[in-house]
């Protein structure tokens, strides 16, 4: 590789080392030639979504035409332009080395288009209609690098589990959210349970969430649940050196729900996180097991939700 190229890798490295601590940690069980193209996934996604989220002191309005120049940066690299950039050549390698689908890739930035002017998802399937670009596709993006012994098969378990992890997160991270002035929960989620957006704000003031926002995050829960069911049979489709990683973020990201519960669903209390001590134990016990065998769905129980 050329120092540009091997450069856009190293900073693709350390956007995930910084920022993506538990898929950080799982991708490093994966043999090393595969772990600079996931890196340069994740540097991709994160860079985007700092561009939407970590220039909050400016309007909309230049948010979108920053976003709107790097993407236009990133398509002018996809049709053979030189790009200078730190780390689009890095994806772009990615791109053209595993031939992953362009389509994912637009899905994924109108998502992220998408968190400049919405605020709130009326229902789950407007949800789910978001979480298809900034989530399914990421799975879809993978696959190809992880490699499986049934790629058609494992296209949709990939997809539930992007869904997994997304839901996680704003289960976890309503607090960080409403920051943001965003509320991923859908809005007839929060209406089944008699929760409005002042309470959440008042919760969040107090650092203590009411009954009814905890049994509204104990219902979000067995939605990411479902999402992990579905997703469970995916890992076992995968190349057998793939499998160790997927394990890892499986029972990692799920182990979050397993926090969540553990503190009443109350997320805000303090921010759900696994401990270290149980994220390197997770990581061992996940070389040890043997390719093939099936994955624990995360949470005390699955709820029908």
């Amino acid at each position: 590789m050329d120092a540009d190229l091997t450069a856009a890798y190293a900073r693709c490295q350390e956007l995930h080392r910084r920022h993506g601590r538990t898929y950080y940690l799982a991708t490093r069980l994966l043999p090393a030639w595969k772990r600079r193209h996931v890196h340069a996934l994740y540097g991709f996604t994160r860079y985007a979504d700092e561009i939407v989220d970590r220039t909050e002191e400016l309007p909309p309005a230049d948010r979108a035409a920053r976003l709107d120049e790097w993407s236009s940066r990133f398509v002018a690299g996809l049709h053979g332009e030189p790009v200078d950039d730190p780390l689009l050549p890095a994806v772009l390698h990615t791109i053209a080395v595993f031939d992953l689908d362009r389509a994912d890739f637009a899905s994924f930035l109108r998502s992220m288009a998408m968190d400049l002017t919405v605020l709130s998802y009326p229902t789950y399937d407007d949800l789910l209609d978001y979480m298809e670009g900034s989530a399914a596709v990421i799975g879809t993006m993978m696959l190809p690098i992880l490699g499986s012994s049934d790629p058609a098969a494992a296209r949709e378990p990939a997809r539930q589990l992007g869904f997994a992890f997304q839901l996680t997160n704003f289960i976890r991270d309503v607090a960080e959210d409403l920051d943001r002035g965003r509320t991923y929960l859908p809005d007839e989620d929060l209406a089944k349970f008699g929760v409005t957006r002042d309470d959440l704000f008042a919760a969040k003031a107090q650092a203590r969430a009411t009954p009814r926002i905890r049994d509204l995050i104990e219902y979000e829960v067995s939605r990411a649940q479902a999402h992990y069911e579905a997703a469970a049979p995916g890992i076992t489709l995968l190349n057998p050196a793939s499998q160790a990683c997927m394990r890892t973020a499986y029972a990692l990201y799920g182990g979050i729900l397993d926090e969540v519960a553990a503190q009443g669903y109350d997320v805000f209390v303090r921010r759900a996180l696994v401990p270290q001590r149980r994220r390197l134990a997770v990581a061992a016990r996940a070389l040890l097991t043997p390719t093939g065998s099936p994955v624990a769905v995360p949470g005390p129980s699955l709820v029908s939700g």
